[in-house]
């Protein structure tokens, strides 16, 4: 009996962490038959959790939305990363969670094992949110364009760009980025027929959601570091390439994900790349970083550095 329940918890797991399973794959990972499969999940059923399947060559089993939460199953790590993670969301910028998120970390904490509890009142003790105010989004929103990532399903859009214009976009939604101080959707836009990165703090999703489409071949295999040069780079008339003479991970504590992006060249040098639609802003920005630096593009601004060096020499002179 205890191996038997042993082994459903182990098959709840399971169902939680995709959404199909087929009965091979069940049975393989449980070291069981796939008629033990079948009659573990008949006894979740009459547990309560809702065990679809369906039948064929594709067929199998998925865990749909029933009338009460199951339990979740977490591993160590994955406990401690809950926690993190809702204790960061009380502190966030998606609006309206908050209490909410509060109330979820002080029932996970209460039956954390004292080990994970020591760990997760650590690092809270020791980390406090930067006092920079970000663009807030709704949990409603994030929630919506989360489910069209997840299920592959098209979204038309009415988004606002940075200079006020309206327009409606019917997109291909691949993944959410977070880059410090606003959130991103990375999709595809099937209208231009190309990947785009949008604020989601401008877009407004009608619903409901339109149909399912094949996933697409993303543009980058770091969809973080594609975003942060498609907000930070990309979109700006001048895109500046830089050498500094300091670690990656120096410059990157001074320069905002949506602001550049670092590439690691060695343990003392790495490329930034930044934007903006002013030479003499850009020259600023970079200067401000307090690191020596290498200018290498483009030509324009590799001229304006030499401009505002000679103006610069002359002001000391005088």
């Amino acid at each position: 009996m205890l191996e038997t329940s042993a082994r459903l918890l182990r098959l709840l797991s399971l169902l939680q962490q995709q959404q199909d399973w087929s009965g091979p794959q069940l049975a393989e990972r449980l070291g069981v038959t796939v008629r033990t499969v079948r009659r573990d999940v008949d006894r979740l059923r009459e547990l309560g959790y809702p065990v679809h399947a369906t039948i064929g060559n594709v067929g199998g089993y998925r865990l749909g939305a029933g009338t009460r939460m199951p339990p979740l199953l977490l591993d160590d790590e994955e406990a401690v990363a809950v926690a993190i993670g809702l204790s960061t969301a009380a502190n966030g910028t998606v609006e309206g969670i908050e209490e909410t998120s509060m109330r979820a970390l002080s029932k996970l904490e209460q039956i954390l094992p004292p080990r994970l509890r020591h760990r997760v009142s650590s690092l809270s003790a020791a980390t406090v949110a930067a006092n920079r105010p970000g663009a807030v989004v709704s949990a409603e929103l994030m929630t919506t364009l989360a489910g069209a990532c997840r299920d592959h399903q098209r979204l038309r859009i009415d988004y606002r760009s940075h200079d006020g214009t309206e327009t409606i976009r019917l997109v291909e939604p691949h993944k959410l980025v977070h880059a410090g101080r606003r959130w991103y959707l990375v999709a595809f836009d099937v209208d231009r027929d190309d990947w785009r990165t949008f604020r989601v703090d401008r877009l407004r999703p009608w619903t409901p959601p339109g149909p399912r489409f094949t996933p697409r071949t993303p543009p980058d295999e770091n969809i973080g570091a594609y975003a942060s040069w498609a907000v930070g780079v990309q979109q700006y008339r001048y895109q500046g390439r830089f050498t500094m003479h300091a670690p990656a991970d120096q410059v990157a504590a001074r320069v905002p994900a949506d602001t550049g992006l670092i590439e690691a060249i060695d343990e003392n040098t790495c490329t930034l790349r930044s934007g903006s639609n002013s030479l003499d802003g850009l020259a600023l920005h970079v200067t401000l970083l307090g690191f020596e630096f290498t200018v290498h593009e483009p030509p324009e601004l590799v001229e304006r550095f030499r401009t505002l060096h000679g103006r610069m020499g002359r002001a000391v002179e005088s």
